[in-house]
């Protein structure tokens, strides 16, 4: 190689290499500091969209989880007020069990419908558990309401025997029903069939003396066309908020009596049916077949969806719909919705038709209001447990769907950790090299600069 002074190429080439040295260097340092093999587009574009892309889904997913854990917090605030009630209920029905009872006096019973007029009261204050601003089971969160055609103005309530044969009709007589196994009720021409309804917290009485050759049909109007009649022989009980039809359970046929009226105001909270026989007995085997009539369907308000809607995905729309039902006490059927009770119009009573509870809340002052009363509470009972059910089926799944985005997140932040973290001991054995090479190469250079010096001996 020549001798210059001019360029030194020894020099500009070990320079160089210095430089590329020093850039690896930086880059391992990097790397090495901030534990990601990626840190900008430069080392690796398609990478680091790909990584940028999961973390954004990881940050979804954990939104949703908080979202989910949420939702189970105002579940429970829900469940809290619906299992009060409950307990409300219970408490509800045992006075109404204790004012049945004959040992007790008017004054008694005057004093226990006091317990029950503010236990009543309770359940509306329960009904106002609010989350977070919201209230949740007043009636203000309900989902779609749409009931029966052609008028869609809610639903009817329903009330079925599943206790009596399945080929009976409404003109079957009395003294001719038989059990679901096929034996007879045993209900005696002579005996005396009494009926007791509720409805806007007023309780009607009225009875046929003697049954003689009376048919169903003859038993059910006691309860007054106005209030209710049957509705079906068949499988068919009725149709729910939205519209579709409800069937008995086993899809046999079944006798079902359905209010007059839809919605709350025509709700009727109990029907009850007792049999005596011509000395006054009750005929308690009769009566557990006669009394077996429950609420298939909830007269329900005709409404637009208000369910609550809780966001459980990363993309629009991926969410759990959570409506509650009206657990006021107005829609449980344990007052009037006007607040006024009876209003001593004896004119829209029928022969042989009288009132022994005049509201507006159930009563329990007479043996006989206490004795429907018990049935009211019942359906009450059933409604809130149902409503229990409904909100723990929710908290179930959001548990499930809790557990599912956390595994999800987890995956995903595993998947993005393989493009973007850094293996620190491979960026460590590349940073060592780099620094040796960089040291290597500063030394080179300074022995290359010393080359042109030696051009200097011939000029002496």
């Amino acid at each position: 190689m020549a001798m210059v002074v001019k360029n030194n190429m020894s020099a500009v080439n070990t320079l160089n290499t210095l430089n590329k040295n020093q850039s690896a260097l930086s880059q391992s340092l990097q790397k090495v500091s901030s534990g990601m093999k990626i840190n900008s587009a430069g080392d690796d574009a398609s990478g680091m969209a790909i990584s940028e892309r999961m973390r954004v889904q990881v940050r979804s997913l954990d939104q949703d989880d908080k979202n989910t854990k949420n939702g189970a917090a105002l579940l429970r605030t829900a469940e809290g007020a619906v299992q009060s009630t409950i307990e409300v209920l219970k408490t509800l029905k045992e006075k109404a069990i204790n004012a049945a009872n004959d040992t007790n006096t008017d004054g008694d019973r005057r004093l226990i419908q006091i317990e029950v007029d503010k236990m009543i009261d309770q359940i509306d204050e329960n009904a106002l558990t609010t989350y977070n601003g919201k209230y949740l089971i007043d009636g203000t969160r309900n989902g779609l309401v749409v009931g029966d055609a052609p008028d869609h103005k809610g639903t009817y309530t329903s009330f079925t025997n599943m206790s009596l044969a399945t080929d009976t009709s409404g003109l079957t007589r009395l003294v001719n029903l038989k059990r679901r196994d096929g034996n007879d009720v045993g209900i005696h021409s002579s005996d005396t069939i009494t009926a007791s309804w509720t409805r806007n917290g007023v309780t009607y009485t009225g009875s046929l003396t003697p049954i003689g050759t009376r048919n169903l049909v003859a038993a059910i109007s006691i309860i007054t066309s106005t209030d209710a009649s049957i509705y079906s022989e068949n499988e068919l009980v009725g149709v729910d908020a939205y519209g579709r039809d409800v069937f008995t359970p086993d899809n046999k046929p079944a006798i079902t009596i359905r209010a007059s009226n839809p919605g709350i105001d025509g709700q009727i909270a109990g029907v009850t049916f007792a049999v005596t026989d011509s000395e006054g007995r009750m005929r308690n085997e009769v009566n557990a077949v006669l009394d077996a009539f429950k609420e298939t369907v909830r007269a329900q308000n005709p409404s637009p969806d208000n369910a609550l809607v809780l966001q459980t995905g990363t993309r629009a729309n991926q969410e759990i719909k959570v409506g509650f039902t009206d657990m006021r006490s107005v829609a449980l059927g344990l007052q009037s919705q006007d607040g006024a009770g009876w209003d001593h119009n004896t004119a829209l009573l029928s022969a042989g038709v009288g009132v022994v509870g005049d509201g507006p809340k159930i009563q329990v002052t007479t043996r006989e209001a206490a004795n429907a009363a018990i049935n009211v509470f019942e359906n009450a009972l059933i409604k809130a447990t149902d409503e229990a059910v409904n909100i723990g089926a929710v908290q179930n799944r959001l548990k499930y769907t809790s557990n599912n985005l956390v595994v999800a997140s987890e995956n995903v932040q595993a998947s993005e950790s393989t493009i973007r973290d850094a293996d620190m001991a491979k960026e460590m054995t590349a940073y060592t090299k780099n620094n040796v090479l960089t040291q290597a190469s500063q030394a080179m250079l300074a022995q290359a600069n010393q080359n042109s010096s030696t051009v200097l001996s011939l000029l002496k």
